[in-house]
């Protein structure tokens, strides 16, 4: 499956070690601590996992999320923007989010 077809998993916000003013938004099928401590250990620096959300089609909410922050792309799946401002963003779409249940 490809990774920006999932349809249940993780949209997420991750910070890394080496910059101060720039974040990672991405989705995973993953649990996203786990996620992260994965992708620590095959790169240098660290990323730190700072917000995540468990939800129906993760890729399209951070398609949503990445649409708002466009202006501030730094490269690929990072943006220079506070960790704060992307989780306010998180946040406030998961009013039109359909969460997944934990049955």
């Amino acid at each position: 499956m490809k990774k920006d077809t999932v349809s249940i998993g993780n949209v997420y916000v991750m910070t890394h070690s080496f910059f101060s003013d720039v974040i990672r938004i991405g989705c995973t099928p993953d649990d996203a601590e786990e996620y992260a401590r994965s992708l620590s250990k095959n790169s240098p620096g660290d990323y730190s996992l700072v917000f995540s959300l468990a939800c129906n089609n993760p890729c399209a909410i951070k398609k949503k999320i990445r649409t708002y922050l466009n202006a501030k792309e730094y490269v690929n799946e990072f943006y220079q923007v506070s960790a704060e401002v992307a989780v306010k963003l998180l946040q406030r779409e998961t009013l039109r989010i359909a969460i997944t249940s934990e049955e």
